[in-house]
């Protein structure tokens, strides 16, 4: 199976228990918590996911760590089942997949919005206003630039496109120009 659907697999798992408990958004808090851990200890993630070492050293060391945290029991155990089923190298893949799933629950979707250049803060306020009204969610921006588009802005929302940069506009006209439609 490959990674992908495995962390997909593990994160809808946990958000099914945290929309019966009412503890999802906890569960997001907590997650992210343990990845700032392993990004501030590197090695140990990289012990504990690596089977060339003693694997009941490396369960000892996993347990004491998870222990010494302050999250929740049902974090706890489950955590202990991502490590005991050999799958806790996908945790930051779960972590991802649990986070939009978590957003799904709120309500929110995350849109990926480019533009050749900065453009101003109401701007943002206003797109974000109308793919809100689109959605019926609310929409939460992530802005980048790409000089490549030209102008205009392409928005993505999950497998929505919406496409208005000069570069698309110029490369609609050129086909039609070739299949010999007036522009």
């Amino acid at each position: 199976m490959k990674s992908s659907a495995i962390a997909r697999r593990y994160a809808k798992a946990l958000i099914l228990i945290g929309k019966e408990d009412g503890q999802a958004e906890t569960y997001r808090e907590e997650l992210q918590g343990i990845i700032d851990v392993l990004d501030q200890n590197p090695d140990f993630e990289q012990m504990i996911n690596n089977p060339l070492f003693d694997s009941a050293r490396r369960k000892h060391l996993f347990k004491s760590v998870i222990q010494s945290l302050d999250i929740s029991p049902v974090m706890k155990s489950y955590l202990d089942l991502v490590f005991s089923k050999q799958r806790f190298n996908q945790i930051r893949a779960i972590a991802e997949h649990y986070h939009k799933l978590a957003d799904e629950v709120r309500g929110i979707v995350r849109a990926d919005l480019v533009s050749a250049a900065e453009l101003p803060s109401d701007a943002y306020d206003k797109i974000s206003r109308a793919l809100s009204q689109m959605t019926g969610k609310e929409v939460v921006l992530e802005a980048h630039q790409d000089p490549e588009i030209i102008g205009g802005i392409v928005t993505k929302i999950g497998d929505i496109v919406l496409d208005g940069s000069i570069k698309t506009q110029l490369k609609n006209m050129r086909e039609s120009l070739r299949r010999g439609e007036s522009v």
